[in-house]
């Protein structure tokens, strides 16, 4: 004889209580198996009800994976490339890299958001390729909303533009991130210059409307060691290079400002923090090189310090 089916009504929603995806899956589907077959009566009519739970729970298990792409962060900083189908992202980001990416002359060539990591003035910083955005990115067309939630959790933005495209499609782009309350320090790359005309940077630039537009070649190194400064820049973070005589570190600290001397210290090791007096500090925050500080100075990026203990 079954228990009332009341109480065995509220055994089950017990049983789910804090379970999705998957677990909730396999709980019901035990469930079922446990239920008398019943075609008519209370019993039947809870046996319905589970059968619809199953139904939404694989449609929302679905949804879920859909709208969540996950990128395990690394490095001190986070920036993503974004631009719609075929900006030349997958190609700058294997000449900032290294990595080895398919590319081609054709759209959606990535699917999947590509990381990567890079050393910029010697931190490590992952960049991030976001695959092409489309209008309409905010209502999930190409899947657009598990891509900006992977936007969302980044710390700078690098716009990619081709030069040789209507700078219409950066406007759409740039709109897509805006309306989805994405407002991330950001950049414009302004890619695939070898053959684009004075005319076709002018208007990227009215386009921007205010971001910085750095126009940069594959093929050319120097904008490309300008494009890495200028992503440098956006990760906020500063680089303390640390000094011991004349003997330096090759790669810094990388700490969120303000940075104190003290916070440095700390960065290395709690004793080395407790313990440090002050320091003596190169770069520009130093009126002159080597000057002796106390432990609240506040360091600039790319300042070199002897911590004093």
């Amino acid at each position: 004889m079954p228990m009332p089916h009341r109480t065995q009504a509220q055994l089950i929603r017990r049983r789910l209580i804090g379970k999705e995806g998957t677990a909730r899956l396999r709980e019901l589907q035990a469930i079922l198996g446990e239920l008398p077959d019943y075609k008519n009566g209370p019993y039947a009519d809870l046996r319905k009800w589970v059968n619809e739970e199953i139904s939404r729970t694989r449609v929302r298990k679905k949804a879920v994976h859909r709208d969540t792409i996950a990128v395990r962060r690394q490095g001190a900083a986070q920036i993503c490339l974004v631009g719609a189908p075929n900006a030349g992202k997958s190609s700058l980001l294997q000449a900032l890299s290294n990595i080895q990416i398919k590319t081609g002359d054709y759209a959606f060539t990535t699917t999947r958001p590509v990381p990567t990591t890079t050393r910029i003035g010697g931190v490590l910083v992952q960049l991030v390729e976001i695959p092409g955005l489309l209008e309409g990115a905010n209502d999930d067309r190409g899947g657009g909303r598990a891509l900006l939630g992977v936007l969302r959790g980044a710390d700078g933005i690098v716009f990619c533009q081709a030069l040789d495209d209507p700078v219409s499609t950066f406007d759409v782009i740039r709109d897509e991130v805006e309306r989805a309350g994405i407002d991330h320090p950001a950049l414009v790359a302004a890619t695939k210059v070898d053959n684009a005309t004075p005319a076709a940077h002018a208007r990227l630039v009215d386009a921007a409307n205010g971001l910085e537009v750095v126009a940069v070649s594959i093929l050319d190194d120097d904008s490309l060691a300008l494009l890495r400064e200028r992503i440098w820049a956006l990760t906020g973070l500063v680089r303390v290079y640390l000094r011991r005589g004349n003997d330096l570190t090759d790669d810094p600290l990388a700490l969120r400002p303000p940075v104190t001397v003290a916070d440095a210290a700390h960065a290395i090791h709690h004793d080395v923090g407790n313990s440090c007096t002050g320091g003596r500090v190169w770069g520009s925050s130093a009126r002159f090189a080597g000057q002796h500080v106390g432990r609240g100075h506040v360091l600039c990026d790319g300042d070199q310090l002897e911590i004093e203990r």
